[in-house]
């Protein structure tokens, strides 16, 4: 990969990881629409990617690093306080959220694997994350004020299970779990909190397998570009994260509109693009 891809990689990366438009989707479209066949066909490029989102997943605990510090130290308090019971359940609720990405994401790796270099099928998974976004946002007009501590262990589990959508490129984790929160009662600040909380440990744990398979590649290049592209991403995705908890703090109506016309327009474009053979 030359600088130059490196660089943009890692910038779309940054930004469509958080927002609600799916980064694994143009981490396939993006090649495509520039051309970069080489990249797309290269083993390596898979691992990269991983690196980058392992740079978005640094920078989302450092954002919350105190919660996280709150909801490991928690682990090895006594539960005598009310606030440090509350703590426990959350990271009890994070690792029953986790649990059913990482066992289909296991077991059928290959076949989600397969779907990586298709533009067409990722433009397709993007428009219909514009048409989920759209729900979301009907879905809000009703959702109520609820936080994460009164979230039930069997509603963490079905956000976990909307997070199995984003195995496929298309579809954005963020905005498919925001999606489940709000159609189970939650704000779009709690959503998105218990979203961007629950994106740190399923995104290490793709990095803790990718990434060996880089090094067994012996690939020196592959692994200094997603070193530095994944800095730059996370970076990046800092800044997103911060925006974005403020935008969804102070945008309570129809704050996915925005990110599903987008979706929408992108997703059939490329898509279509795709089946006519058509490159920019």
């Amino acid at each position: 990969m030359h600088w130059s891809q490196i660089i943009i990689t890692a910038l779309v990366q940054g930004i469509t990881e958080l927002f609600p438009v799916s980064s694994v989707g143009h981490a396939v479209m993006l090649p495509y629409l520039l051309h970069w066949t080489n990249i797309l066909k290269s083993k390596q490029f898979l691992p990269f990617v991983v690196m980058l989102h392992l740079g978005t997943a640094l920078a989302l605990f450092i954002y919350f690093i105190r919660d996280w510090i709150e909801l490991i130290g928690s682990l090895f308090q006594s539960s005598r306080s009310s606030r440090v019971r509350a703590q426990k359940r959350t990271f009890l609720l994070i690792v029953v959220a986790t649990i059913p990405a990482a066992i289909i994401g296991k077991l059928f790796e290959h076949k989600f694997q397969a779907l990586f270099p298709s533009a067409v099928s990722a433009g397709i998974f993007l428009a219909i994350n514009g048409l989920v976004l759209l729900l979301a946002d009907r879905w809000s007009r009703r959702a109520g004020n609820r936080e994460i501590r009164q979230m039930t262990y069997l509603q963490s589990f079905l956000v976990g299970c909307a997070q199995v959508l984003a195995l496929i490129p298309g579809f954005s984790r963020s905005g498919v779990t925001m999606t489940a929160g709000m159609g189970l009662g939650f704000s779009y600040e709690e959503s998105a909190r218990f979203s961007f909380l629950l994106a740190t440990p399923i995104i290490a744990g793709a990095g803790v397998l990718e990434v060996p398979k880089m090094l067994k590649a012996h690939a020196p290049h592959m692994l200094s570009a997603g070193i530095v592209g994944g800095l730059l991403a996370g970076v990046v995705a800092f800044l997103s994260t911060a925006f974005l908890m403020r935008y969804f703090r102070t945008h309570e109506v129809r704050a996915f509109r925005p990110f599903a016309a987008y979706s929408i327009v992108v997703g059939v474009i490329v898509a279509g693009l795709a089946v006519a053979h058509i490159h920019f």
